[in-house]
């Protein structure tokens, strides 16, 4: 069923050019797990050798659904992502489905998150952040909370001024992210602090069966995926990036490139400085090695840099996540308000207020108890790569479906690639289902939540063309 566009004068300008829309991807992607997933990865895999193997092939399969997004965002270069995609394979039943995922769990549930760990990082700098400073009956508000919400409010307004100015901010925050990691790479192995026979120290001493290691590379590889997580970002806002049907495959590809040869630098600067067993035993891996090369100070600089690497993240989730709630409201499958455009803008001021009020929400409800804001998560995660896998697929129904859809650009490896990827996704999907049963439970309840809402906002969308009519 092709796309029928109700939207109205004014619309999203498409102001983004190919350096800005690196810089999303980059941003996006880049955020805290650099600076923490190492140490999880050694402790799973149980190697220096495990440890990058893990990292080279999550940034394999992370380009695997890259090829596949490109071709599906420069043949439908709309606001949306995944929702354009899906409703034009499979109907708008599960572009809804995905859009109604992103609301209640997934993408409101990551810029708090991202809010909150950004405050985190930044109270570092300040004392006493920690405790509580409202207190409204049984809530609790800390200041770490209120600080989170002020950072999604702020963000949230620069990039209601427009998205070109938006896009100024994460390619700022984006630069000083990569120089912040380069630098640390380059200071680490030119200090001589460190030494190359870190590489040549033995694995884990203790013995392993075959599934404890499936297990611990499993693990690992779940880090690392997370690390890589976000490069989808991009084709949300694919409405408005310039020449989208040459942007989008080059900054898609060129990008997850770039940022997994970040990330393994970073992991060479780690392992020279510090011993495996330092790593392994390591709270915060990058801190740590900072602080060896410049001290106390060193530990500091890299403090800065990590909030000013998730402050890119959350911009860039801020970003892109309300189209995804303008394009529903833009097809009649959300509150018709949520669509409009600003006159002068050109941004979708109300889904960008609408989601930071919910994420705000899910900061002061959940944000005090940190186990039950993680959960919030755990929640989404089914969802979300079962998601990523129809997606992937849709390359392969589209192509049935719609052999005539313009594609500049054209899967590499079709159709194995996305098999592969959905492959992944399934697998994934079934891991989590093991080791989080009642979280994934939860999950597909929420998401079983949405279809009342689809029936009724599908229904008075009905109604309005047939009075427009």
């Amino acid at each position: 069923m092709p796309h029928q566009s109700t939207h109205a004068h004014p619309e999203l300008s498409r102001a983004l050019g190919p350096i800005t829309a690196g810089a999303i991807l980059a941003g996006s992607v880049i955020g805290t797990g650099i600076f923490l997933v190492p140490v999880t990865m050694a402790r799973e895999t149980g190697s220096i050798e495990g440890v990058f193997a893990v990292w080279i092939f999550g940034a394999l399969l992370t380009l695997c659904g890259a090829f596949t997004y490109a071709e599906l965002g420069s043949s439908l270069p709309e606001a949306g992502g995944e929702y354009a995609f899906l409703r034009r394979a499979y109907g708008p039943m599960w572009g809804f489905l995905f859009g109604w995922q992103q609301i209640v769990i997934g993408k409101t549930g990551s810029i708090a998150t991202i809010g909150i760990a950004a405050s985190i990082f930044i109270g570092y700098f300040v004392a006493g952040l920690d405790t509580d400073i409202v207190q409204l009956g049984p809530l609790k508000v800390s200041g770490l909370q209120l600080l989170a919400i002020i950072c999604i409010a702020l963000l949230t307004g620069v990039n209601i001024l427009g998205v070109a100015k938006g896009g100024s901010v994460q390619s700022i925050l984006t630069a000083l992210k990569i120089g912040a990691i380069l630098a640390l790479v380059a200071l680490a192995l030119t200090s001589g602090e460190g030494s190359w026979k870190h590489f040549n120290e033995a694995a884990s001493s203790e013995p392993r069966t075959f599934f404890a290691t499936l297990v611990g590379y499993t693990a690992a590889l779940s880090a690392a995926l997370w690390a890589y997580d976000g490069w989808n970002n991009l084709t949300m806002v694919s409405g408005e990036i310039r020449n989208p049907h040459r942007t989008i495959p080059q900054v898609l590809i060129m990008g997850i490139l770039g940022v997994a040869g970040v990330y393994l630098l970073a992991n060479l600067a780690y392992f020279y400085v510090l011993s495996f067993p330092e790593v392994q035993h390591s709270e915060r891996v990058a801190q740590d090695v900072a602080t060896t090369l410049l001290g106390s100070s060193g530990g500091q600089a890299i403090t800065v840099a990590a909030a000013i690497s998730t402050l890119g993240a959350l911009n860039g989730a801020i970003l892109s996540g309300a189209r995804v709630f303008y394009a529903m409201a833009r097809d009649g499958l959300f509150f018709k308000k949520v669509a409009a455009v600003h006159p002068i803008h050109h941004t979708p001021g109300p889904a960008l207020i609408l989601q930071g009020l919910l994420a705000s929400g899910l900061i002061l409800v959940l944000g005090h108890d940190k186990a039950a804001f993680e959960r919030i998560l755990d929640y989404a995660l089914l969802g979300l790569w079962g998601f990523y896998g129809l997606t992937s697929l849709s390359v392969i129904v589209l192509r049935y479906r719609h052999p005539d859809l313009p594609r500049p650009y054209l899967t590499l490896g079709y159709p194995w690639v996305p098999l592969i990827f959905s492959l992944v996704a399934l697998l994934f999907c079934i891991s989590i289902v093991w080791r989080r049963p009642m979280e994934s439970l939860f999950g597909l309840v929420l998401l079983a939540l949405g279809l009342p809402f689809y029936l009724y906002w599908q229904q008075s969308s009905k109604k309005t063309e047939t009075r427009a009519k």
